[in-house]
């Protein structure tokens, strides 16, 4: 068989596939290089913001001033320990002027103590369940038997105090703007009575009997109260005063002033 013809048409045919196969070529452009990808930087630590979702007055945050006491507290040893009953208080005290003389928010870290110094700085721990808070004492009492710390609701909170309504803990003392076992201005508080006129019977009875006192009435958000402030404040003094006073005249609380 004569194989030419065969071969000639064959070529014809492959010049026609290049010939379509170079109509159909486009040139090819590479794409652009992707983006280079960019992680926001992690914040630092003990910087972190609130989610932008949760305004500036939701946020949990410890405000500065916490922030600086707990950071105080976790360096330094305690200077004076002291273990006893504490409770809450909240209303009807709330919104009213405290012993410091600043408006008393049942909302804050704070506490009331008896004798220590206004403004220390403690660290106060739930005996029965581990719980810790840092605060400074702001307020005096309570004035109740056998109690040594009065929490806010929002410190009663923090560490378990508030549901129970009471609690073994131990207070322990970081800093104190004053002495704590000397100096210092002392009086005796005698109440709470729930008639004006008991207190004031009590107050004239006191003022002869302790004529170079100071011995006033007053109205607090639970009852009447009478305090006997001794010649110069002296601790010494105030002592012996709330030794002296019998149960039948009011429970006496020995109380720093400042």
């Amino acid at each position: 068989m004569d194989r030419k013809p065969l071969a000639g048409s064959a070529l014809v045919a492959l010049m026609l596939v290049a010939g379509c196969g170079h109509k159909k070529q486009v040139a090819y452009t590479p794409p652009p290089p992707p983006l280079p990808v960019i992680h926001p930087a992690a914040p630092a630590i003990g910087t972190a913001k609130p989610p932008s979702s949760v305004p500036p007055a939701e946020s949990t945050a410890a405000p500065a001033e916490t922030t600086v006491d707990e950071a105080f507290v976790a360096a330094h040893a305690p200077i004076y320990t002291e273990t006893g009953r504490a409770s809450w208080y909240g209303p009807p005290y709330h919104n009213r002027r405290g012993a410091n003389g600043q408006i008393f928010d049942q909302n804050a870290i704070s506490a009331a103590h008896r004798t220590l110094p206004m403004g220390s700085l403690i660290r106060v721990t739930n005996l029965g369940t581990g719980q810790t808070a840092v605060m400074r004492i702001t307020d005096r009492g309570p004035f109740v038997p056998d109690r040594v710390l009065d929490l806010s609701v929002a410190s009663a909170k923090e560490i378990g105090v508030w549901r129970p309504g009471t609690a073994q803990v131990r207070i322990d003392v970081y800093a104190a703007p004053k002495p704590i076992e000397e100096g210092g201005r002392w009086c005796v508080q005698v109440g709470a009575f729930s008639k004006e006129k008991e207190a004031l019977k009590l107050e004239e009875h006191l003022e002869h009997k302790y004529h170079t006192a100071n011995v006033i009435e007053f109205t607090g958000p639970t009852g009447h109260w009478v305090r006997i402030r001794p010649l110069n404040d002296d601790r010494g003094r105030a002592t012996e005063i709330a030794k002296e006073l019998k149960p039948q005249e009011g429970e006496a609380y020995l109380v720093r002033l400042d």
